[in-house]
């Protein structure tokens, strides 16, 4: 049996750890330390759903708005659509079915085409980006180009040329 001096902090510490509880379950879920990534993910118009993942150290949903918020060394993934991205921030508004990218943007779509920019939005239904850059910078996009001529050119073999006739000045 507790003694009776200790009674009281004994039902404190009981009565602080069943508080405790719901808190540090909820903290886990909705507030990610940085060993945990929050995940956040959609769903196409096609009738078919398919994950896009956004990682990130910190979400927030707002539910009204429909928009969520992620920061901290965010990383999108689309596999459906061959796309990864890396950003400072993400923003999904779920009505709008866009996604903005913010702060040190770099897009990588299956094939190998990149968009380096400060902010990328992504509009999903149409499959488009559009990058703008700092004021004052640049945005960078690699295409991988497959142009089959030059390729071609440069595996035949070069025409043959008949040898060249001393003349009588190299004699």
């Amino acid at each position: 049996m507790i003694p009776h001096y200790q009674f009281p902090q004994f039902l404190m510490r009981r009565l602080g750890l069943t508080l405790m509880l719901p808190v540090a379950l909820l903290g886990a879920i909705t507030f990610p330390t940085q060993l945990q990534k929050a995940t956040a993910q959609t769903s196409q118009t096609s009738g078919q759903n398919r994950p896009l993942y956004i990682h990130g150290r910190s979400q927030e949903y707002n539910s009204k708005t429909q928009v969520a918020t992620i920061r901290g060394d965010v990383e999108l993934s689309y596999p459906a659509r061959g796309i990864q991205a890396t950003a400072a921030q993400a923003q999904y508004f779920a009505r709008e079915r866009q996604i903005i990218l913010s702060g040190n943007v770099y897009v990588l779509q299956q094939g190998g085409n990149s968009i380096k920019a400060d902010t990328v939005t992504y509009l999903i239904d149409e499959g488009r980006f559009v990058a703008t850059p700092k004021q004052g910078r640049q945005v960078e996009s690699i295409y991988m180009v497959n142009d089959t001529n030059v390729v071609n050119q440069t595996t035949s073999p070069a025409p043959a040329t008949a040898p060249l006739k001393k003349t009588n000045q190299q004699r």
